[in-house]
């Protein structure tokens, strides 16, 4: 899925090189676009999905909030449409169609032009890119793909629950930024719950596959940083810099929408410094598995040194009828089974005098497979990857 996702960022890259400033070119991959269109005010309410945009032009300025939302990036006649009847900057309009932007906020004389990176849950975690222009009267809003997560602030809409049916449309671009700030809670969430699954992992018994959980979180970690950082900036700027289309009093929601983005790059930093505590507790649980397995091979090297002095000796087989100091135990009817027993009583006593030292553990003889190993459980990957159950080594 990476490696699909980075191919086509790279081919579209490919397809915009050397065309005009402001040309929309869509990917041909991308969704149709489905158009939504809900104009309110503190006592009517008008909803619908709409096939001929001309209809906008009718709605507008009769509402006191316009907000048409675009599911789907795949037609730029449709996009290109929209900006006529909002009087919207082309090069703004290329940033929506170039999904993959960085987040920001530009201001222009009617409107404020915002762009962010969206994260759901649907298990597996996904992204696309969110982009919202912002007027006095009007909200437009994208997303690459149906099935958008703004369901919420329209279920506020519909039943007039908080300040929305009341407000202007700084407050709904409010609402709709700090659901997107809500959204990525519950995935960081799920990358400390893969985290959790990780340690365990480890400190039962460390494997490769485990490391390869550790990247995969880390690769997300720095994709969640890269998109959460623009946020924090865009959203400074938003309720910082003065403009004629932010009202006073949603300066105060949004600087606690900024609080919202320092909570989350807080939460990420700590979890990015524990996904490299892991990295070292991982290095660490090897070492000290080769270390058990290394003194169990000592020890095991150990009790055959003088095992194998012994054999050695009774190996050379010496005529005895040559000297009588030539190992009479040759001749001797019981000399095999002294010898073995004597063997067998070194080793005992050298394994009895390992186990007091404490130098041969049970959990060291686990560790290379002399003793039963209890059963191990199973566990998940990382968020976003593979899922099915990995087998143990």
């Amino acid at each position: 899925m990476k490696n699909r996702d980075r191919k086509r960022k790279l081919r579209r890259r490919a397809e915009t090189i050397g065309v005009l400033p402001g040309s929309l070119v869509a990917d041909p991959s991308a969704h149709v676009p489905v158009v939504r269109v809900m104009a309110y005010g503190p006592e009517a309410l008008l909803e619908k999905r709409i096939e001929h945009l001309d209809q906008i032009l009718e709605w507008r300025g009769k509402y006191p909030v316009l907000w048409v939302h675009v599911d789907g990036l795949g037609d730029v006649t449709t996009i290109g449409k929209l900006g006529e009847i909002f009087n919207l900057h082309r090069l703004a309009l290329e940033d929506v169609v170039n999904v993959h932007q960085r987040a920001k906020l530009e201001q222009y004389p009617d409107y404020l032009f915002f762009e962010a990176q969206v994260y759901h849950c649907r298990p597996a975690v996904e992204t696309e890119q969110f982009s919202m222009f912002i007027g006095k009267d009007f909200v437009l809003t994208f997303l690459e793909r149906p099935g958008d997560f703004l369901e919420p602030v329209r279920e506020r809409i519909r039943h007039s629950r908080g300040k929305l049916r009341v407000c202007s449309a700084d407050y709904l671009s409010y609402s709709l930024i700090d659901l997107i700030m809500d959204n990525y809670f519950p995935v960081l969430e799920t990358f400390g719950e893969a985290l959790d699954a990780i340690e365990n992992a480890i400190i039962k018994r460390p494997h490769e596959l485990a490391m390869e959980d550790i990247l995969a979180v880390k690769h997300q970690f720095l994709m969640l940083r890269r998109a959460l950082w623009p946020v924090r900036d865009a959203i400074n700027s938003l309720y910082r810099e003065p403009s004629m289309i932010i009202s006073e009093g949603t300066r105060v929601y949004l600087r606690d929408c900024y609080d919202h983005v320092i909570q989350l790059i807080d939460l990420l930093e700590t979890y990015r410094e524990i996904t490299a505590d892991l990295m070292d507790m991982y290095h660490s649980s090897l070492s000290n598995r080769m270390n058990e397995t290394m003194q169990v091979l000592t020890v095991i090297s150990t009790i055959f040194i003088p095992l194998t002095f012994i054999s050695s000796i009774y190996g050379m087989n010496f005529n005895t009828e040559t000297s009588p100091w030539n190992m009479p135990e040759l001749n001797w009817k019981y000399g095999y089974p002294a010898v073995m027993g004597l063997m067998f009583v070194i080793a005992i006593a050298m394994l009895m005098v390992f186990r007091k030292r404490g130098w041969l553990s049970r959990k060291a003889l686990r560790r290379i497979g002399l003793t039963e190993r209890p059963p191990d459980e199973h566990r998940n990957g990382p968020p976003g990857g593979n899922d099915q159950e990995r087998p143990s080594s």
